[in-house]
């Protein structure tokens, strides 16, 4: 589990495409302190270590996520900078929201203004996925939780304050980018009981 609060930005070091997509990812995270097998979500996808070295660590990645997720969409290729989060230990403190890694989809990004001192990112979700979306309610957009300010059919709104910008990818998304996306588990789980009536 994890809680969309971006804690490093890596960088895609190496691909491989074996049976699989093989990735190294390069990180300032203490390597020394990853274990074999942990989950560590990158760009909001979990993904599992299967190698370490002194500064960065290398996910094999399946063609199912590679399909559900914006590596495939706008194709991850070396040098692309990503949002990583460690997971989550007993203790730490929950200040976004609760984050599986397991991506929904992707959310095309339609808009991006600036609105006072911050930027307004305005977002289309799969028709899908767009029922989950709720204003004021929680997304987690490529590894970053994030609060609905505004929806209207499938299109919703985020703010992001210039923080979030500067620890994030954010300053980097452009529109017509492919967007990770992973709607809040609650409104997942209160849709299925809706549907259960």
């Amino acid at each position: 589990m994890f809680t969309g609060i971006v804690t490093d930005i890596g960088t895609v070091a190496e691909l491989d495409q074996q049976g699989d997509l093989r990735a190294r990812i390069s990180t300032s995270y203490d390597t020394s302190r990853i274990d074999m097998g942990a989950s560590i979500a990158s760009d909001g996808v979990c993904l599992t270590v299967i190698d370490l070295g002194p500064d960065w660590y290398d996910v094999q990645i399946s063609a199912e996520t590679v399909s559900k997720t914006n590596i495939g969409k706008n194709g991850w290729k070396v040098g692309k900078r990503l949002n990583l989060e460690r997971a989550l230990k007993v203790g730490d403190e929950l200040g976004g929201h609760v984050v599986s890694g397991h991506v929904d989809g992707t959310a095309e990004v339609l808009d991006i203004r600036d609105e006072g001192d911050s930027t307004r990112f305005t977002f289309r979700a799969p028709r899908e996925l767009a029922r989950f979306i709720a204003p004021k309610g929680s997304v987690a957009l490529n590894g970053t939780s994030l609060t609905v300010n505004e929806v209207s059919d499938c299109d919703f709104g985020v703010n992001l304050i210039p923080h979030t910008k500067e620890v994030t990818t954010w300053g980097e998304v452009a529109i017509g980018d492919a967007i990770n996306l992973e709607i809040d588990t609650l409104a997942r789980y209160v849709a299925r009981l809706k549907e259960m009536e």
